[in-house]
């Protein structure tokens, strides 16, 4: 048995798992190539080995073509056991979890809406999008609402998911005077229940006028063919009438739900996933037997909604709610704690400076992206010709300025300079590398002699950068140690900044946290600064 999962975000579940992905795999190709088969993730890769390190755009398969190399090749396309961890632990606990998303409310609503939610409940998650992202071409319809009036109104209990009830809730709307959803006063009794009903209602309206007119002349030429008749008998077959008498009202409502799912299948063979929220809407309104004796008995003894005093959160209960799911990302964090390591920072950062970044961003050390990144000598030769030997083809626009200015210099004077521009360039690689180091040396001795020195630890003479401290010789004074200049601690002074930078974050995010605990590095809270907030 094979599956996949995606929302509105695409393939969700590889957020779980971003930091263990292949380098080809992108939100742009990823279309069909996750599933879930026989209960293991699985990776369908790119058609070509090529394609894995450029192309962006290869051909998305079909879901016959992947189920197809799922059934054949299964093992080659067994996600890794990183990623597989990954997901796993971010859907452990499933589909016991679920029950604690969910949220039920009182909502007054149309009877048709009624009925389609008993048939279809899940429809209600693209009732709350469409409200929730309407324009006002979108609201157009709401005026009239054919689909949907509200002269025929019940007491439901709709159930939400407590993401979708939040949207919901917390949009503040107006209904058009035309459309004839007035509301109450807030101080109604049911007030929330009335504008719940309202705004679920104006999704479903929405959803409506936005599906496809299909001719009945076109739905009949399709109930006309071999394929219809053959179809037909199949269901006859297999009991589908359950004995129905042909002709009677049972009967016919099978029959109609039998040709909206025949023509469906045969305009988009592709699977029923394809088939609007609007369509499906309108089909099982034509084919439901809306009792509205029957929901207003039921309304008489609804079962109470949920309390949804969860919404409101106060800043301590976010503080919780953020190290739970920290710790949980984390979860060696105490222990880290007890035996904290300032090198792990300094040797994490120094990991981090190495890796390649490119226009998509910065890759972190522990990306599963694990090639190394390579020194070559002769491109490094290159660049230091061009920086210390460019002839006067490079210049820029500056410098040929500079040559308009000084148009004096006859021509032997050019010939010469060029002359001695080309000997410079066939100085050897050891020649430049060691050209740049004196101009570094002479970068030290003039900066020794200012205050930008004393803002640097330095390492004591013979001792390890563990043991390092400020270097106070750096003053003008001291000419006679020019000569022998104090190497800074590369890793104090790395440390000692981003502490200071983590500090002034005030135990909020900021760069420092963002990227160590990125990479796996967790600094502990700020004794000091919450020392002083008590």
């Amino acid at each position: 048995m094979a599956a996949r999962i995606d929302d509105n975000d695409g393939e969700f579940l590889l957020i779980e798992a971003a930091d263990f992905l292949p380098k080809w795999l992108n939100p742009e190709n990823s279309d069909n190539r996750v599933f879930f088969y026989k209960g293991e993730l699985h990776l369908i890769p790119l058609s070509e080995p090529h394609e894995q390190e450029c192309d962006l755009s290869a051909a998305t398969p079909t879901i016959s073509e992947a189920l197809t190399l799922l059934s054949t090749r299964c093992e080659e396309f067994l996600a890794a056991e990183p990623i597989r961890t990954a997901v796993y632990k971010r859907i452990s606990g499933y589909p016991e979890k679920i029950q604690a998303s969910f949220h039920r409310a009182h909502c007054y609503l149309p009877a048709g809406i009624v009925a389609v939610l008993r048939q279809r409940p899940s429809l209600v998650a693209a009732a709350v999008q469409a409200f929730y992202l309407r324009d006002p071409a979108d609201l157009r319809a709401c005026r009239s609402f054919q689909t949907f009036p509200p002269d025929e109104r019940v007491m439901t209990v709709v159930t939400f998911t407590k993401c979708l009830y939040a949207q919901l809730v917390q949009q503040k709307f107006v209904p058009d005077r035309r459309s004839g959803y007035m509301l109450p006063l807030p101080s109604h009794p049911q007030y929330k229940a009335y504008e719940l009903g309202m705004k679920l209602a104006h999704g479903f309206e929405i959803l409506c006028s936005k599906c496809s007119k299909v001719s009945p002349d076109s739905k009949r030429n399709v109930l006309r063919g071999p394929l219809w008749e053959r179809f037909l008998s199949s269901l006859k077959e297999k009991n589908y009438f359950k004995g129905q008498m042909e002709g009677s009202a049972k009967y016919m409502e099978l029959l109609h739900m039998a040709e909206d799912y025949f023509q469906q299948s045969v305009t988009k063979p592709e699977s029923s996933v394809e088939v609007s929220p609007g369509d499906e809407i309108l089909t099982l309104l034509r084919t439901t037997t809306i009792d509205l004796k029957e929901f207003e008995r039921e309304a008489a003894s609804l079962p109470p909604e949920d309390d949804d005093s969860w919404l409101e959160i106060t800043p301590d209960d976010l503080d919780q709610m953020l190290k739970e799911a920290r710790n949980e990302s984390l979860p060696s964090a105490n222990e880290e704690e007890q035996k904290y390591d300032l090198e792990a920072v300094a040797e994490s950062m120094k990991a981090f400076v190495s890796k390649v970044s490119t226009h998509e961003g910065a890759e972190m050390p522990w990306s599963s992206d694990e090639s190394h990144v390579t020194f070559d000598v002769d491109s490094f030769t290159k660049a230091l010709d061009r920086i210390l030997g460019a002839d006067s083809e490079e210049l820029d626009s500056d410098d040929l300025d500079e040559e308009e200015e000084f148009d004096f210099l006859d021509e032997d004077d050019e010939d010469l300079d060029a002359e001695n521009q080309r000997e410079d360039q066939k100085e050897s690689p050891n020649e430049l590398i060691g050209s740049l180091k004196s101009y570094m040396n002479e970068m030290d001795r003039e900066l020794a002699h200012t205050n930008v020195g004393k803002s640097f630890t330095a390492q004591k003479k013979g001792a390890s950068s563990v043991n390092a401290t400020t270097s106070q010789s750096a003053g003008p004074d001291s000419g006679a140690e020019d000569t022998e200049l104090t190497p800074v601690d590369v890793d104090m002074n790395l440390v000692a900044n981003l502490l200071e930078s983590y500090s002034a974050q005030s135990g909020l995010a900021g760069p420092t946290s963002n990227i160590l605990q990125s990479m796996g590095v967790r600094l502990p809270d700020n004794a000091d600064h919450t020392g002083s907030n008590n």
